[in-house]
């Protein structure tokens, strides 16, 4: 990706903030900028020029927005320009799901499946947001 390019040799840390104590913990995630562009993961880190923090209180809420292509809340720290770039990336890419099931189940199976998870997900999200509406505190409807 020639927009990361110029970045190349600088690190970022993605974190899961707010993950729920009674989960197993999940490390961070090291990420360095390539010099095609690209992210390599990275055992470790130390000195990273942008830490993202994601708001992961809600793990099954984070997975289906991920299905579904919904950006999570995020927080940014660091280098402003990188920062830019980022969430360039955030906003205008996405995971293609049903291509990736297309390479290992073939196509016709991968876009069923794909329907099916997209129509779960978006149940799922009705539901969520109906429960927060019964929560003190939510809306009641009353």
């Amino acid at each position: 990706m020639a927009r990361l390019a110029p970045f190349a040799g600088r690190s970022l840390l993605v974190h899961l903030q707010g993950w729920p104590a009674i989960l197993p913990s999940l490390p961070d995630l090291v990420l360095a900028i390539t010099p095609a562009g690209l992210f390599e993961r990275l055992a470790e880190g130390g000195g990273e020029a942008l830490r993202i923090e994601l708001d992961a209180s809600n793990p099954a809420l984070l997975a289906l927005g991920a299905l579904s292509g919904t950006k999570p809340r995020v927080t940014v720290q660091g280098d402003a320009a990188l920062a830019g770039e980022i969430n360039w990336l955030m906003e205008n890419l996405r995971w293609d799901i049903e291509d990736d099931l297309a390479a290992l189940l073939g196509p016709a199976p991968a876009h069923q499946l794909a329907r099916w998870s997209k129509a779960v997900a978006a149940a799922l999200a009705a539901l969520a947001r109906g429960a927060a509406s019964l929560q003190p505190g939510g809306r009641s409807g009353a």
